[in-house]
């Protein structure tokens, strides 16, 4: 199906970013039970929709970024761009909401942090995350990449480190240090959705094919050497390049992989609005009818 018969089972699920997975799982369970209980007795137990958010947050990472998803990302454009929403506009924000409010005090109360906290300030965590996710889809820029597996992963981690500080913003997992009120918040979200319109325009109104790691048999072939165990010229005797696999000429699938990437940020953001403007809408009338409730007894 897809063409990942074709390939190991080592190479669709990697073992080894599933047992890391894993352990990340069982330390989250482990500080949010037994580890809570002994150092913040009086916190009260995490709700399971909170474990939900970040067991559901690890198993999309890892689809990803190890698991068929992964493999199918270097397949076709498509895929990659899937990969693209599931770890930078989906994953942080599942994890913020998961993990616990006195968690995220205990790890960043200490003094160590204070000299970074400059680096949280909205406006910097806004334009550094579509900064990053935008100089990666330069074609001469993702394609170097592509090739030089080290440092794609310390992209992709710095990606996620900075698409964590941009939704923190948003999700306000510890309320108290919150900087946005909610018509910020608002606002913070549509500046998100106007920063990444560009990139993905770049993509979906292109009419050539724009990465050589999706078009090039060679340089597809190295790109490939990311996911997939032994000499990656084998693939090339195999299947002569990544036609054999694409089920649509390159150029729409550059362009379906742009309307794919705007359309979940689309939904993900216009989601996350309404329930800022719910929230909104809830305190303001919560508080004209507080004031209107007081009225009486103070005209007594």
């Amino acid at each position: 199906m897809l063409g990942l018969e074709y390939f190991s089972f080592e190479d669709l699920w990697s073992p080894m970013l599933f047992f890391f997975m894993a352990a990340v799982g069982i330390g989250y369970f482990y500080l949010i039970g037994p580890w809570r209980e002994r150092h913040y007795p009086h916190e009260p137990r995490v709700r399971f929709r909170q474990k939900l958010y970040f067991i559901g947050a690890l198993l999309f990472l890892f689809l990803a970024q190890g698991g068929p998803l992964l493999l199918l990302g270097h397949l076709t454009f498509t895929f990659h761009m899937v990969n693209m929403a599931l770890s930078y506009l989906i994953v942080p924000s599942m994890i913020l909401l998961g993990i616990p409010a006195f968690l995220w005090k205990h790890w960043f109360s200490k003094p160590f942090w204070k000299p970074f906290r400059g680096l949280m300030h909205p406006m910097l965590t806004l334009i550094l995350f579509n900064i990053l996710f935008s100089l990666y889809h330069i074609p001469l820029v993702h394609d170097y990449l592509m090739i030089n597996y080290s440092l794609q992963r310390v992209y992709y981690v710095v990606m996620l480190i900075a698409a964590l500080m941009m939704w923190w913003q948003i999700v306000a997992p510890v309320k108290e240090w919150g900087r946005l009120t909610d018509v910020k918040k608002m606002g913070y979200i549509f500046a998100n959705g106007m920063l990444l319109t560009p990139a993905c325009a770049l993509i979906i109104f292109a009419s050539e094919p724009l990465y050589a790691s999706y078009s090039d048999p060679e340089l597809w072939a190295l790109a490939m050497g990311y996911c997939v165990s032994g000499d990656p010229a084998a693939l090339l005797a195999q299947f002569e390049g990544p036609a054999f696999f694409n089920f649509m000429p390159i150029v729409e699938d550059q362009q379906l992989g742009g309307i794919v990437m705007k359309l979940v940020q689309e939904i993900m953001y216009g989601i996350i609005l309404a329930y800022v403007f719910k929230q909104w809408f809830k305190r303001e009338h919560t508080g004209d009818d507080d004031m209107q409730g007081a009225e009486p007894a103070g005209a007594n």
